[in-house]
């Protein structure tokens, strides 16, 4: 096989379009997501207009033993991965610390931070024996500073930045490439999710600028991917022109 890459939350957002773009560099796919459907649509969509190899996968980040069954288990000439991309996560919720709902602070940690964890661990075996291999973390901005009413998402996006820096440090012998990619405001179904489904909410977030969209990512993150071998960007902060920091933005 020609190069792998392994996508967490593939179904939606930066995920897809992720995908979407090494799909159309010829990489060859490992793309996971909770959402059956979605994941059967994408695959066969990606493999029909670029004719690439592709094994979807349904899991969810937060189940441990889902996460380590799976991918222990992956057919072995799909083990030699040369880039994991662990973008699952969202953010639920945007209340003050004393209103929050724990439920939520529970699903954020267990995605963003336990979730990257895991499927971390469980792809490691297969690029440790290869002396080579690139993880690149979705981080946040508001892994880098907080906001009010950001808690815990502010707080798992901070444990994914420091995640990353334990790696990069950790995986140096095994020559193991580690970037942290922290983006801003994007516009995606993340502000949907955030504020529960409600669209008016969800759609104040981008009125009077330009953000970011998924695609930027995207070709970021290949050309994060796509450096010679010598060269790690070990974290890049990306936001629209129009923003400055986590609540500064300039609209029209």
């Amino acid at each position: 096989m020609d190069k792998t890459i392994l996508i967490t939350g593939a179904t939606s957002g930066f995920g897809k379009a992720i995908a979407q773009l090494f799909a159309e560099h010829k990489w060859n796919l490992i793309i996971t997501g909770r959402r059956k459907d979605r994941l059967a649509q994408l695959s066969e969509e990606l493999k029909q207009k670029y004719h690439i190899e592709i094994l979807p996968l349904v899991f969810d980040v937060q189940d441990r033993n889902a996460v380590f069954d799976t991918l222990e288990h992956i057919p072995d000439e799909w083990k030699k991965i040369d880039v994991l991309v662990n973008n699952a996560g969202l953010a639920l919720g945007r209340e003050p610390f004393d209103k929050a709902n724990i439920d939520d602070w529970e699903t954020m940690l267990n995605t963003n931070v336990k979730g990257l964890m895991y499927v971390t661990k469980a792809v490691l075996p297969f690029m440790i024996p290869q002396k080579k291999g690139h993880i690149i973390n979705i981080g946040s901005i508001a892994g880098k500073e907080v906001y009010v009413n950001g808690n815990g998402y502010c707080a798992s996006k901070h444990a994914v930045d420091a995640l990353s820096k334990a790696m990069r440090i950790d995986l140096l012998p095994h020559k193991i490439k580690v970037t942290a990619i922290h983006p801003g405001a994007a516009e995606t179904e993340f502000s949907m999710v955030r504020f529960k489904g409600n669209e008016v909410i969800a759609k104040s977030v981008y009125e009077g600028y330009t953000p970011l969209y998924a695609e930027d990512i995207a070709n970021i993150t290949f050309y994060c991917a796509t450096l010679p071998v010598h060269v790690c960007i070990n974290e890049l902060i990306v936001t629209s022109t129009a923003q400055a920091n986590s609540t500064t933005f300039f609209k029209e």
